[in-house]
């Protein structure tokens, strides 16, 4: 581990031929090789993290109508975490810096969301990175300390790659049979079908999104994946439990050291859940969420 960064600790993970690399702030997923290819997009080490990539996000992801919801009757103002749009986005743990448990191929970080301005609950959450034969996997805890009913939801914000490929050259595949159109501020409006070519594959520099996706169709053995595929036939996967019901995925020409990056966000709920109440689970005081997710090169 060092500390070097404007991230916090960098904590370094190694299990045969693959590697990762973890950063305090966020919890957030910075580096996965495998096999010395590069499955996730790298920034460098001394900027704050750009784009929330890898960050994960709790209580809630996405975004949030002007920072206000209603919780059981009760109107909540959050802070205004994107001012530009007046929203408030992607949860209160994006810059915490996390406490730290690690071993040589696996590491455990913890943080607790204290209530505060527009969320009165405490949830205690952690999040473990284990690497596999063939990537990483990821999973999360939230437990509520609160003495009444929390609701919560969670996504992450890995952005995703083959290093030695031009990611324009990329194939992305969704399994999604829905797309969420949104507004000039990134809200809902309403809910089309996704189209074929999502669920077919559509070359990477061809399109432009920050679009969510529902009903996702999991494979047979419960699994939901996403994936993008180089013309050799290498494949990196995204795969996510049922619990995350919902998918975002973000291109953008703006990632450091990157023409294209992508983002692929495994989320329990979609942008404005809090007001919607899609995916979005109370907790019983006391309760525990664990759920996972993880990516896979082959």
């Amino acid at each position: 581990m060092n500390s070097l960064s404007p991230t916090g600790t960098q904590i370094h993970l190694t299990r045969g031929a693959v590697t990762a690399q973890i950063a305090q702030v966020g919890a957030s997923l910075r580096g996965l090789t495998v096999g010395g290819v590069d499955l996730v997009s790298r920034y460098p080490e001394d900027i704050p993290t750009p784009s929330c990539s890898g960050v994960v996000l709790a209580p809630w992801p996405n975004r949030v109508r002007d920072g206000v919801w209603k919780d059981a009757g009760t109107v909540r103002q959050l802070s205004i975490s994107e001012p530009k749009l007046n929203n408030a986005i992607h949860g209160l743990l994006r810059y915490t810096a996390y406490a730290i448990e690690q071993t040589d191929a696996a590491t455990t970080l913890r943080a607790t969301i204290h209530p505060q301005t527009g969320y009165p609950y405490e949830i205690a959450t952690s999040v473990t990175y284990a690497l596999t034969e063939a990537g990483i996997k990821v999973t999360h805890t939230l437990t509520n300390r609160s003495t009444e009913k929390a609701p919560v939801a969670l996504g992450t914000h890995p952005f995703v790659t083959i290093g030695d490929v031009d990611p324009r050259n990329l194939v992305l595949r969704v399994p999604a049979k829905t797309q969420l159109e949104t507004d000039e501020r990134m809200l809902p409006l309403k809910a089309t079908p996704a189209s074929d070519e999502m669920r077919t594959g559509v070359r990477l520099g061809g399109i432009t999104l920050d679009t969510g996706f529902a009903d996702l169709v999991p494979d047979k053995d419960g699994l939901i994946r996403h994936s993008l595929t180089a013309s050799d036939g290498r494949r990196v996967t995204v795969w996510q439990e049922p619990d995350f019901e919902f998918v975002q995925v973000f291109t953008t020409t703006n990632y450091p050291g990157h023409d294209l990056a992508v983002a692929i966000e495994p989320m329990t709920a979609p942008v404005d859940g809090l007001n919607s109440g899609l995916g979005i689970r109370r907790l019983a005081s006391g309760e525990t969420w664990t759920l996972s997710w993880g990516i896979e090169f082959s």
